[in-house]
């Protein structure tokens, strides 16, 4: 069965530059390591490719970071994991441009998904303009996907 899922995973894999797959060890010591589990969007991602530079590469306007790579967004926005420089619950998945990112917040979820927030450096860690850009992974995905420009949700 072709899942809505699977088939953004195909179009990376086709048209854009994915890494090789995460191992299921490599999952579990992610896990392990930031103390939350991967929804199932982002495990299907992980284990079809470890990260990803989408549209076009070099100067990716999307890099997907690999697991090894993710770390709270206070730690890569702010540069340290203090409570003054953002909550502990968001975690920057993706580069975007200019010191920029999104971030997955694994405070809560939709739908058995954790949503994805603007990781704009300016305005970090104000979450009142850190919004959210979308409900899900396979979402954000499928916009990225679509437009093919970065920062999609503003409107550029």
């Amino acid at each position: 069965m072709v899942t809505p899922m699977s088939r953004l995973l195909e179009e990376v894999s086709r048209e854009h530059f994915p890494n090789p797959p995460a191992t299921p060890e490599e999952l579990e010591a992610f896990e392990r390591r930031v103390g939350w589990k991967l929804d199932p969007d982002l495990r299907a991602f992980y284990l079809h490719c470890n990260g990803a530079s989408l549209i076009r590469r070099p100067d990716s306007p999307y890099e997907l970071f690999p697991l090894s790579k993710i770390v709270r967004a206070r730690v890569a926005i702010r540069g340290k994991d203090d409570d003054s420089r953002g909550p502990a619950s968001m975690y920057a998945l993706c580069y975007v441009r200019d010191s920029n990112y999104v971030v997955v917040d694994v405070s809560r979820q939709v739908d058995g998904r954790y949503p994805l927030i603007d990781g704009d450096r300016e305005t970090w860690p104000n979450l009142e303009y850190c919004t959210q850009i979308a409900s899900s992974f396979s979402e954000f995905l499928e916009q990225v996907l679509r437009t093919r420009r970065s920062l999609y949700w503003l409107g550029e």
